[in-house]
C-alpha cells in the first residue's frame, strides 16, 4: 500500500492510498480459498468446487467486501500511524467512473483512493493554579422554606361545594369550548375542568369574568391571548369562550401540619420540610455552580486561542442556529423583531460555535490526561435523568430511543463527561465562596432569559447546555407560560 500525503495545510489534510493489484488478488485470493469449503453448488460435492468456477460466481461480491475492508481498516490506520486524530470521519473519494470500478472488481487494476480530513489540533495544557473563580453562595432563609411549604400544603387544601355565586379563590368546575372568529380552534375546549379563580392559571381576564357566576351558568368569556403567546398562531388574538359552570366549591382552611404532610403521602411535617429544603438548596446549587462554571470557563477560553476544526464548527453552528430559527418560529417572530438582522445573529452565532468546539477540544484533552472516564453506571443514571425530564406517557419511547440508538448514547455521554472534567478541575483551582442575596444569584439569568437572540450568543453563555427539552403543546385556555398540553 502505497501512501502520500497530497495536501497539508493548517488542520487540512488529504492523503492519497495506492493499493496494487496484486495485494487486492491476495486478498481476494484468501477470501475464494476460505469460501471453497463453504459453498454449496449444484452439480458439485461440497469442498470439491473447482476455484475459477467460485471465483467467476462470487469474484466481484467478494472483491468488494475486500475494498469496503481496505476502506474501513487503512483509514484507522493511516491516520493512527501519522500520529493525528481527525476531527471527524474522513471523506472517501473513489473513482466515479463505472469501467475504472469494474476493473478494480475484476482485480485488473491498482485500488486508489483518497482521504481527505481535518485534525484535532495539538493541545498544549497549562498550568491551573492561577486559575480562580468565585463561588456565589446563597443562604436560604426559614421564611423561603415556609412560603414554599404553603404552597405545597395549598394542594392538599380541600374544598366543600357552595351555593351562590363563586368568589375570588373558589374553585368552579367548568367545561369550555373556545372559538376565534366564531370557529372552535384546537386545544380550547375541555370538560370537568376544575379551576381556582384568582390562582392566574388561565389566560389574563379569563377567571375575572367567572367571579360572581353560579351553577348552571352558561357565560361567554372574551379574552386576547398575549403578544408574547407560546403558540404564535394564537398570539395578540381575540377569543371567545363558551363556558357552563357546572360546580362551585369553598376553600377550606389552609392546613400546614402533620396531618397535611400525611396527606401528601409523607410521615410528618418535619419531612415535608426537609424535602422542601432540599428542593430549593438543590435548584440555587444548580444556579450556583453553573456561574461558577461559565466563570472557570470564560478564564479557559482567554487562555486558549488556537484553529477550531471547520466541519465541527459548522457542526456547533447548524446545531445553535436550528434551535434559533425554531424559537423564532414558535414564537412568530423576525430577527427585525429582536433588534438585529439575520446576517449580524449568523456571526454573533459563529463566534459562539466557535468557542464551544475550542472549549470542547480543551475540556477533552484535560479529562484524557487526567485520567476521566464515564462508567457505564454513570450513563445508565444520566439516561434515566433524561428520560424523567419527560411526560410520563413519553418516557419509555425515549428510553427505547436512546437504547436502540447507540450514537445518541455517545452523545448523552458528551455532557456527563464534561461536567466531570469541570468537577477535576474545581478540585485543582481557587474557589473562594461569596455570600450573595437571592437577587444577585437570580440576576444574571434573568438578564440573559431577556436577552435578544443574537445578544444571547454573547461569550459568557458559551458554557449553557443546549439540551432539548420535551416540547410543550399550546393549550390556548393558559398562560403562556404554563401552556401545557390537556
Amino acid at each position: 500500500m502505497q501512501v502520500t500525503e497530497t495536501l497539508n495545510s493548517g488542520l487540512k489534510r488529504e492523503i492519497k492510498v495506492s493499493v496494487p493489484a496484486g495485494d487486492m488478488e491476495a486478498r481476494l485470493e484468501k477470501r475464494l480459498s476460505a469460501a471453497k469449503d463453504k459453498v454449496r453448488i449444484n452439480g458439485f460435492r461440497p469442498g470439491k468446487v473447482p476455484m475459477q468456477h467460485i471465483r467467476k460466481m462470487y469474484g466481484k461480491s467478494f472483491m468488494a467486501e475486500v475494498v469496503n475492508e481496505i476502506l474501513t481498516d487503512s483509514t484507522r490506520s493511516i491516520i493512527a500511524e501519522r500520529g493525528e486524530k481527525a476531527a471527524m470521519q474522513p471523506d472517501v473519494v473513489m473513482t466515479e467512473d463505472e469501467k475504472e470500478a469494474e476493473k478494480i472488481l475484476a482485480g485488473g487494476v491498482d485500488f486508489e483512493f483518497s482521504l481527505s480530513y481535518e485534525v484535532i489540533p495539538a493541545i498544549e495544557i497549562k498550568d491551573f493554579t492561577d486559575i480562580k473563580v468565585s463561588r456565589p453562595v446563597y443562604d436560604v432563609p426559614e421564611s423561603e422554606i415556609d412560603e414554599q411549604v404553603n404552597r405545597v400544603a395549598e394542594s392538599a387544601r380541600t374544598y366543600e361545594p357552595k351555593t351562590g355565586k363563586a368568589s375570588d379563590g373558589d374553585r368552579v368546575t367548568i367545561d369550555y369550548v373556545g372559538k376565534i372568529d366564531g370557529v372552535a380552534f384546537d386545544g380550547g375546549t375541555g370538560g370537568d375542568q376544575p379551576l381556582v379563580l384568582g390562582s392566574k392559571e388561565f389566560i389574563p381576564g379569563f377567571e375575572d369574568q367567572l367571579i360572581g357566576a353560579k351553577v348552571g351558568d352558561e357565560k361567554l368569556v372574551t379574552v386576547t391571548f398575549p403578544e408574547n403567546y407560546q403558540a404564535a398562531h394564537l398570539a395578540g388574538k381575540e377569543a371567545t369562550f363558551d363556558v357552563t359552570v357546572k360546580e362551585i366549591a369553598a376553600p377550606g382552611k389552609l392546613e400546614v401540619n402533620d396531618e397535611t404532610a400525611k396527606n401528601l403521602g409523607l410521615e410528618s411535617l418535619e419531612k415535608l420540610r426537609d424535602i422542601v429544603r432540599g428542593q430549593i438548596e438543590n435548584q440555587f446549587g444548580a444556579m450556583t455552580r453553573q456561574k461558577v462554571k461559565r466563570q472557570l470557563l470564560d478564564q479557559l477560553d482567554g487562555s486558549y486561542q488556537f484553529e477550531a476544526p471547520s466541519k465541527l464548527v459548522e457542526a456547533e453552528f447548524n446545531n445553535i442556529w436550528s434551535q434559533v430559527t425554531r424559537d423564532l418560529e414558535i414564537a412568530g417572530r423576525t430577527f427585525a423583531d429582536e433588534e438585529t438582522t439575520e446576517e449580524e445573529a449568523r456571526a454573533e452565532y459563529q463566534r459562539l460555535a466557535e468557542r464551544r468546539v475550542r472549549l470542547g477540544l480543551v475540556l477533552a484533552e484535560i479529562g484524557e490526561k487526567a485520567g476521566v472516564t464515564v462508567s457505564d453506571e454513570e450513563l445508565q443514571r444520566g439516561l434515566f435523568d433524561t428520560v424523567r425530564r419527560y411526560p410520563g406517557n413519553q418516557q419509555q419511547e425515549v428510553f427505547d430511543f436512546y437504547r436502540n440508538n447507540p450514537s445518541a448514547l455517545v452523545n448523552l455521554r458528551a455532557p456527563l463527561f464534561e461536567e466531570k472534567v469541570v468537577d477535576h478541575l474545581l478540585s485543582q483551582i481557587t474557589v473562594t465562596d461569596k455570600k450573595v442575596t437571592k437577587e444577585e444569584l437570580l440576576a444574571d439569568d434573568e438578564d440573559e432569559a431577556s436577552e435578544k437572540p443574537a445578544k444571547k450568543a454573547s461569550a459568557k453563555k458559551a458554557d449553557k447546555a443546549e439540551g432539548e427539552e420535551p416540547k410543550k403543546k399550546a393549550a390556548p385556555k393558559k398562560k403562556a407560560k404554563e401552556a401545557d398540553a390537556e
